[in-house]
């Protein structure tokens, strides 16, 4: 990482009030905890973005608005905008093959099928850390939902505690 530079703090969603809370936008729901309440967000480059110092790091916060499958085209024009080496991207996404209220942090590897994932790897490279957070996986649960409806689906109430507990820790 190189610390002249600050982190570029990507959370992953998709922008509308219909997505709000939803499993495929707890990256958008991360950042909103991480930021803070009196965060003023701004539109730049396909994203909203904030900026904070933590821990004496500088870090650019930001939501892409493209939607899911074209987070890439976001990242890449704000990666270049600031001069972000990849090093320095951290992505926070959902994660179905992590249980829900759980966290995982690595770096690069591939994209379990995660399409936000892939148009970043497409755009900007694999190498960059990403923080998953666990929104389980029907499946595993005996739940009859497809995986595509799983992810556009509300959290219940118990799972929403279980997340807002797991993005409550310090990851920077």
């Amino acid at each position: 990482m190189q610390e002249n530079k600050p982190l570029l703090v990507v959370g992953l969603g998709n922008p509308g009030t219909e997505y709000e809370h939803t499993r495929h936008n707890v990256g958008f729901m991360a950042l909103d905890t991480w930021a803070g309440s009196d965060a003023i967000w701004r539109k730049e480059k396909n994203a909203l973005t904030t900026r904070c110092e933590i821990d004496g790091r500088k870090i650019i916060f930001a939501k892409p608005q493209t939607y899911m499958n074209n987070s890439g085209i976001a990242v890449a024009a704000l990666m270049q905008f600031y001069k972000i080496p990849l090093e320095n991207l951290v992505v926070v996404h959902d994660d179905m093959d992590i249980a829900v209220g759980e966290s995982r942090k690595k770096i690069g590897g591939g994209s379990a099928g995660h399409n936000g994932i892939k148009s970043i790897d497409a755009h900007v490279g694999r190498e960059y850390m990403r923080i998953r957070i666990g929104i389980g996986h029907p499946r595993k649960m005996d739940l009859p939902i497809p995986p595509a409806d799983w992810v556009l689906g509300k959290f219940t109430s118990e799972q929403l505690t279980a997340i807002r507990n797991v993005v409550g820790g310090n990851y920077f």
